[in-house]
């Protein structure tokens, strides 16, 4: 189950939606779409959970480009929503670069070609899924662990965050806890 919300800053707070996000198919879209909410080219957090699995905020300050941070990009990468923050940019690929280099030929971990760590041909028989090519996505946090250092959540303090629970800590030490329990 998946939740969205924007919040906007405004003079006089925080502003808070739910937001759908069939429409959005690129962070540009997303982007647009914090855009719209915005009063006054301020700040807007969009913020995008999968229960219990990865949550992620971007967050827009005017015609800046946007600043991402995903708490699990493995899970993310397995989703439709998450796949729209997971940029080339933001997985350190060249732009359109599809291609990844093949790992097994690599050698990095001292087994022969096409080897597992436990000498086995092949990892499937183990229950572990071998990489695919161009799927490649780091396990964990991604992207700028300081989005919100400004706004009062530290690096630390966000790294810390439970998937569970993320948005409405955000929210809190924000002062829009309020705001944002009403449109959930």
């Amino acid at each position: 189950m998946y939740f969205a919300a924007l919040l906007a800053r405004t003079e006089d707070g925080w502003e808070a939606s739910d937001t759908e996000l069939d429409d959005v198919e690129t962070l540009s879209d997303l982007t647009d779409l914090a855009r719209e909410a915005s009063v006054d080219d301020d700040t807007v957090l969009v913020y995008i959970e999968q229960e219990d699995a990865w949550f992620g905020v971007v967050r827009v300050d005017g015609e800046e480009d946007p600043r991402i941070y995903v708490s699990d990009a493995a899970a993310a990468a397995r989703s439709s929503y998450g796949e729209i923050l997971l940029t080339d940019e933001l997985l350190g690929r060249d732009p359109g670069d599809d291609t990844v280099a093949d790992l097994d030929s690599l050698d990095l971990d001292g087994t022969e070609d096409g080897e597992s760590e436990n000498g086995s041909e092949d990892d499937e028989e183990d229950g572990v899924d071998p990489p695919v090519k161009g799927e490649i996505v780091p396990p964990g946090p991604i992207g700028d662990r300081e989005v919100l250092v400004d706004l009062g959540v530290n690096e630390k303090e966000l790294l810390a965050l439970d998937s569970t629970d993320a948005l409405s800590e955000i929210a809190e030490v924000l002062g829009a806890a309020e705001v944002l329990e009403a449109v959930r």
